[in-house]
């Protein structure tokens, strides 16, 4: 039986190496992290601030609800929403990464510099991408 090979010069070797995967595997570990730390900072922000500030959390806004409602029923979707948002838009740009890395080990990649959303979606620059050791 023979063995299917990459062809010469598609970096086949490299992509499938445990360096790579390892490389690929820490930084979408520190992305996940991040993204878990902001929705922790979330998730107990809101009965923290509750505890600490009742009077300010049981003020009335929009209708009658109280500071505290709103942000429970309105806020928390659109907070998770743009943390994944974030998470998706950023492992992928760290995949592209990756692979650029693979196909011109000494190039300039996109995942190096600043990721600039379009100005249609009104976010001007997300994380940085941290550099390679």
């Amino acid at each position: 039986m023979r063995l299917m090979q990459q062809p010469e010069g598609t970096g086949g070797d490299r992509i499938h190496s445990e360096e790579f995967l390892r490389s690929l595997m820490s930084r979408q570990l520190r992305l996940s992290v991040a993204c878990a730390a902001a929705f922790l900072v979330m998730l107990i922000g809101l009965p923290l601030a509750n505890y600490l500030a009742p009077e300010w959390m049981a003020q009335r806004i929009l209708g009658g609800f109280t500071l505290t409602w709103f942000l429970l029923g309105i806020g928390c979707f659109p907070a998770v929403w743009l943390i994944a948002w974030i998470f998706i838009r950023r492992s992928i740009a760290l995949e592209d990464d990756e692979v650029a890395e693979v196909k011109d080990p000494g190039g300039d990649t996109p995942g190096r510099r600043r990721l600039r959303v379009d100005a249609r979606k009104g976010a001007e620059r997300l994380m940085k991408v941290p550099p390679r050791n």
